[in-house]
């Protein structure tokens, strides 16, 4: 039993952190913080890229947007964890990034717009 308990923790630990399902509607309110540069609509881009599809997309994907060097050589796929982690301190996770914003910092909020961006298709 015991070496059971510890083989479901290792794996627990090992597979990186997880985020609970987040509330889409919530995450509408929350992504108002984005909505000055971001818009949720495909195709139309602002000071930042659009977010329309942007679950599964690669970083500096857009045809048209004028990413930063460091975006451009980020190999990134915007997946729940990257973009929680890029969401929190975006200048910390990809150094160089031209996003000014200063980040989520509650987790209900981050689990809510994840939620939220998942919709975006």
């Amino acid at each position: 039993m015991r070496k059971l308990v510890l083989s479901l923790l290792s794996v627990m630990l090992l597979s990186g952190p997880v985020y609970a399902a987040g509330d889409a509607v919530k995450g509408a309110k929350v992504f108002k913080k984005c909505a000055a540069c971001h818009s949720p609509e495909e195709g139309k881009n602002k000071m930042g890229p659009s977010l329309f599809g942007v679950v599964g997309r690669h970083a500096a994907a857009i045809e048209g947007y004028k990413y930063s060097k460091a975006m451009k050589k980020s190999d990134i796929v915007w997946d729940d964890e990257n973009l929680a982690h890029f969401l929190k301190s975006p200048r910390k996770f990809v150094k160089g990034t031209k996003m000014s914003f200063a980040g989520i910092k509650k987790d209900d909020d981050m689990n809510n717009l994840l939620a939220y961006l998942d919709t975006l298709k």
